[in-house]
Parts: structure tokens; C-alpha cells; sequence
């Protein structure tokens, strides 16, 4: 299919516009005219690069790009990147917070399905858009059962703080470095905050909210929703998609 066929659908279905973001969301690099195989990746590097490359794939779509809205040289290992992709005919596109907060396949509601909550609500306001969500469920499960099913299916062993209750119905959701936001679960009835980077700060405003958190890693709670769009790239063109595993352990 045209590459332009490609990225119209991705502009809209993400609504790449619909909130403001420090990285370039959309294609970064432009390569071949024609995409004929998908590659998903968390991370734009030059390791996901060459994996692309081997895999022969034309068309590279990532949670993190390569341009985060300041002006840089195209030289060293940023020269290295970009001739890696135009010399591979390899186009790069990136969606970043359009990704997380998708309320069909975004990481957040991605990460309450897996819990085996149920999307609740937008949470967590950034530039006056919500880019996380709560969950519930009838029936409370452990605070333990929740770090176990988070190692099982993530493949990485969270940290957590039990600062509240051991019986979790409601939980908030914020992937990868939302650690900061804890503070909005305050005046809600929330009894766990789940997010991915580890924040100093975070770990004494749970405590004094008296709210369970959890850290499970950034790379591991944003690889959900890049692996859920690569479905619906599949099942909407027929495109042949694969994703690319660089585990950062962060």
C-alpha cells in the first residue's frame, strides 16, 4: 500500500493533534513509497533500526521517536540513525502521548485490561487532556495478585509500595514516566496508582495519600499499545507486522 495511505489513516485514527507534545508525532523520516511490512517498536534507536533493516521492513512505527522538539545537529549518532533509515528505504513514524492515552488501544487501557479491571474514566490531566485512565472491578483482588499478573504477563518484576489498602476495586493507570501525577488520584477513590518509572518524590506523596503505588517500568508498560496497534494495522490492510524487542530493564 502508498505510504501516504498509510500515515493518513495513523493521523487520524491516533488523533496525533488532539493534545500538546514535546516529541514530533506522526512520520519523523520518510522513506519508501510503498509499505509492504510493519515494524513496531517502544523505542526509535539505532538498534531497532538495524533490526528493521534485517527484517525488511519499509515502515517503522514507535511509541518514542527521534525528534523531541529541539533543534539538533544532523551529526554523530544522530547521522548515523537517520542514514540507517533513508539507506534501508525505512520511514519512521512515532506517536507518543497520542498512544498512551488511546481509548481503544492505548498502553493505560491496555494495562487495565490486563489487570482484569475495567476502563472506568480518563485521569490524569496534562495540557488539559487526560492521558491516563482508572479501572474497576466488582470484586477486589490482592495487592500481591496485582504485582504477580504484572511480572507474568510484562516479563519484569515491579516495585511497589503498600501504603493502602490490600484489597484493590479501583486503580489509576499512567504508563511510563507518570509518576508525577500521583497527586490527582487525591479526592478520589483510588486504591492504587500504577505507572512505569521509578520517581523520588512519588514514593512520600503515595505514602501520605495513603495510596498503594507501583512501578513497573517504563519500556515494559509502553510496549501494550504499539503491539495493539500493529494488530489493527494487520486486521484494517492485510500489512505483514512485527515487533521489535529492546528490553531497556528502565
Amino acid at each position: 500500500m502508498k505510504l501516504t495511505e498509510l500515515t493518513d489513516f495513523l493521523d487520524e485514527y491516533l488523533s496525533i493533534a488532539v493534545i500538546e507534545d514535546k516529541s514530533l508525532n506522526g512520520l519523523q523520516v520518510e522513506g519508501h513509497p510503498e509499505v509492504h511490512k510493519v515494524a513496531l517498536a517502544t523505542d526509535a534507536c539505532l538498534e531497532t533500526f538495524l533490526k528493521a533493516a534485517s527484517l525488511r521492513a519499509d515502515f517503522l512505527l514507535t511509541h518514542h521517536g527521534i525528534f523531541w522538539g529541539t533543534q539538533f545537529a544532523i551529526k554523530g549518532i544522530h547521522a548515523e540513525r537517520i542514514k540507517t533509515l533513508i539507506s534501508n528505504g525505512i520511514s519512521l513514524y512515532a506517536v507518543h502521548l497520542p498512544l498512551d492515552l488511546h481509548p481503544e488501544i492505548g498502553n493505560n487501557v491496555e494495562l487495565i485490561k490486563l489487570l482484569g479491571f475495567e476502563v472506568a474514566e480518563p485521569f490524569g490531566i496534562y495540557h488539559g487532556v487526560a492521558i491516563g485512565y482508572t479501572g474497576r472491578r466488582k470484586r477486589p483482588v490482592s495487592y500481591s495478585s496485582i504485582l504477580n499478573k504484572l511480572q507474568k504477563e510484562l516479563g519484569v518484576k515491579p516495585k511497589g509500595y503498600q501504603f493502602g489498602t490490600d484489597r484493590i476495586k479501583t486503580i489509576a493507570v499512567i504508563s511510563g514516566g507518570g509518576a508525577s501525577m500521583i497527586e490527582q488520584v487525591t479526592g478520589k477513590e483510588i486504591d492504587l496508582f500504577l505507572t512505569g518509572e521509578s520517581d523520588h518524590v512519588s514514593y512520600h506523596l503515595a505514602k501520605e495519600l495513603q495510596v498503594n503505588i507501583v512501578y513497573s517500568g517504563h519500556y515494559a508498560t509502553e510496549t501494550l499499545g504499539i503491539r495493539s496497534l500493529g494488530r489493527v494495522i494487520e486486521e484494517k490492510f492485510g500489512l505483514e507486522t512485527v515487533f521489535i524487542d529492546v528490553p531497556t530493564g528502565m
